[in-house]
């Protein structure tokens, strides 16, 4: 059985950074596409920013330029920084790896307030 486990959520003001980790766990070798995407209650999961195993990087519009993925070299983490967090960014951050099948993590709350 395969895991994600997401960290690093929690509360910070607006202008402030967060970073998120995931790590995978079970029986997995590595994974390919890793990446993050977040859920607000009444709106659809929205896709936050991927990575795939060559390294090439996605995101969304919302949050380029403020957002950075990375994973390790083993391929069983990724990493999710969030600078300049803005209370839009509130939602439930999940964690998504790709090898073969798709997985999930149990996600985790960032909430951006004053």
């Amino acid at each position: 059985q395969v895991q994600l486990t997401e960290s690093g959520g929690g509360l910070v003001q607006p202008g402030g950074s967060l970073r998120l980790s995931c790590v995978a766990s079970g029986r997995i070798s590595s994974f390919g596409t890793m990446g993050w995407y977040r859920q607000v209650p009444g709106k659809e999961r929205e896709r936050v920013a991927v990575i795939t195993g060559g390294g090439i990087t996605t995101y969304a519009e919302s949050v380029k330029g403020r957002f950075t993925i990375s994973r390790d070299k083993a391929f069983k983490m990724v990493y999710l920084q969030m600078n300049s967090l803005k209370p839009e960014d509130t939602a439930v951050y999940l964690c998504y790896g790709r090898a073969g099948a798709e997985y999930w993590g149990q996600g985790i709350q960032v909430t951006v307030s004053a």
